[in-house]
């Protein structure tokens, strides 16, 4: 009689067996769950940081009226009978942000050093589709032109810029772009974490 070979197979021994295996792959292939944090260089941190670059930009909305008025002159005075003018409402946003392109990196062990350069304005816009014209003079001796347009945007654009300075839109980015530098650099295992602003790197011993 040929005896039945399922029942020579000791299961319990057979799992147990299968589940060391598993978890020794696991292991070797996943240095997290091993305790081994992974090692990361300065470039590998550097490509790290300016992926996360969009989530430390600061946006300020902005909606508000411009008004343009001129007139043609003649030996720097104004003509009678010449005025033009008008108004437009319109919505607009502007940008500040900190360059991570331009970031330097020094790591050794748990301790790392990021210095950053200064924030600036990296974008100002007005939404041509939020504009709405009111008031707006017909004069045939001096009519509205296209340009005239532009030129009280380009204006508006810079006023939006130094209002948004003033209200610390720049101190605002660095100290945003801290955070998520802080963030991301606790995530990958730094304990030692030192941000300055366009400063030397210190050199680690």
């Amino acid at each position: 009689m040929i005896p039945d070979w399922k029942e020579n197979i000791n299961y319990p021994a057979l799992f147990f067996l299968a589940t060391t295996v598993l978890l020794g792959v696991l292991l070797m292939t996943n240095p997290h769950k091993s305790g081994k944090r992974p090692h990361y260089d300065s470039s590998s941190i550097l490509d790290r940081i300016v992926y996360i670059q969009d989530l430390a930009l600061v946006k300020y909305n902005y909606t508000g009226v411009i008004g343009y008025k001129d007139n043609m002159k003649f030996l720097n005075i104004d003509v009678p009978l010449t005025e033009k003018y008008f108004l437009l409402k319109y919505s607009g946003y502007i940008k500040a942000g900190v360059d991570f392109s331009r970031v330097k990196v020094e790591a050794i062990g748990k301790k790392v050093h990021v210095s950053i350069p200064k924030s600036k304005i990296t974008d100002t816009a007005i939404d041509e589709n939020s504009v709405e014209v009111y008031n707006e003079s017909e004069n045939a001796f001096n009519p509205i032109k296209i340009d005239d347009y532009n030129k009280a945007i380009i204006r508006e654009k810079d006023a939006m810029t130094r209002e948004a300075e003033k209200r610390g839109i720049l101190t605002e980015a660095t100290q945003q772009a801290k955070l998520a530098l802080t963030s991301l650099l606790k995530e990958m295992g730094f304990e030692d974490i030192d941000i300055t602003e366009e400063l030397t790197i210190p050199q680690y011993h």
